[in-house]
């Protein structure tokens, strides 16, 4: 059964006539995701600090933010998580992960780094992969400048940033680091064919609909062809063995629960340490939303407690 506050939630949306995301353009899909924060997500904690800042990118610099956790010493060098945000390759920046960030930071004790990587349509794929990789270098070899340990780097993200830290981690493995200690991969899209039963059963009525991800895949990969490429789809890459312990998150009502179940059964198999964990009665995007969400606060606080287990304590 879906969780009561996730059908309430749902009858709001189905009752307030507002459009759905395939039937706004980019723009105002972008905005509504910018503007709903302040409805939908809890306030956004203290941190020690935060920062903007840039990585050098294959078209330019690429933006990010840094945050460290409260109660932080400014001198201690801290284990470090890369942030990838979720938003179809086509919404959300920043500020719409901006209070998950600071949770993430605020209950692991890591400094977190997110990734204002390109999106489509303006900068169709794989130009968001080669962002998050190159990000990924970037922040592993800025160590003593960032004062972090890059012997403790996790990748993360939700949605498309979950299937853009699998597919950092896959890289990595395949062209010598930067070494990666761990992946926190939640409701990743990891297989744009959308074949698993889950894209039928969950395709309509749980927000993300498929007309939905019609739209954000149409935005992102300019040929179909390219959802068989592994960095669209790090679930078909044939050897998904050597890869850094992880933990996957899905929701039971999201059409992507499947495939993020089959990726943790494929690391597994293939000999890696991988953790799954199924909220059963949640939909796509929950985890940003604990305002509403009761449970979007027990899976933060999961998330951040495996971050610290998997990378320990700041020196």
């Amino acid at each position: 059964m879906l969780h009561p506050q996730v059908r309430a939630f749902l009858d709001f949306l189905a009752s307030s006539g507002a459009p759905l995301l395939h039937q706004m353009s980019v723009r105002e899909a972008r905005e509504f995701a910018r503007a709903r924060r302040s409805l939908s997500q809890p306030m956004p904690p203290a941190v020690a600090s935060v920062e903007d800042l840039a990585a050098p990118g294959p078209l330019g610099p690429i933006p990010l933010r840094s945050y460290r956790p409260y109660g932080a010493a400014a001198t201690a060098v801290l284990p470090v998580l890369v942030f990838f945000h979720g938003g179809g390759w086509v919404i959300g920046d920043l500020d719409t992960h901006d209070t998950l960030c600071r949770q993430l930071a605020n209950f692991s004790g890591c400094a977190v780094i997110a990734v204002d990587y390109r999106m489509g349509p303006e900068n169709r794929f794989p130009a968001a992969v080669d962002d998050a990789i190159a990000a990924t270098r970037w922040v592993s070899a800025q160590g003593a400048a960032l004062r972090i340990d890059p012997t403790r780097l996790a990748v993360g993200g939700d949605s498309a940033g979950g299937n853009l830290a699998a597919v950092v981690s896959i890289d990595a493995r395949d062209n010598a680091g930067p070494a990666i200690a761990f992946q926190l991969l939640v409701y990743p899209a990891t297989d744009l064919t959308r074949s698993l039963p889950s894209h039928v059963e969950n395709g309509e009525g749980y927000f993300l609909t498929r007309a939905t991800m019609d739209y954000f895949i149409g935005n992102y990969i300019a040929d179909p062809k390219q959802y068989t490429d592994w960095r669209a789809s790090p679930l078909l890459h044939q050897d998904l063995s050597r890869l850094p312990p992880a933990l996957v998150i899905t929701a039971g009502f999201d059409p992507l629960r499947d495939e993020g179940a089959a990726y943790a059964k494929r690391m597994t198999a293939a000999g890696n340490r991988a953790a799954y964990v199924c909220f059963t009665r949640q939909i796509h995007g929950f985890i940003g939303n604990g305002r509403i969400f009761d449970e979007a606060n027990t899976a933060v606080a999961l998330a951040a407690a495996e971050l610290r287990r998997a990378l320990g304590r700041a020196e």
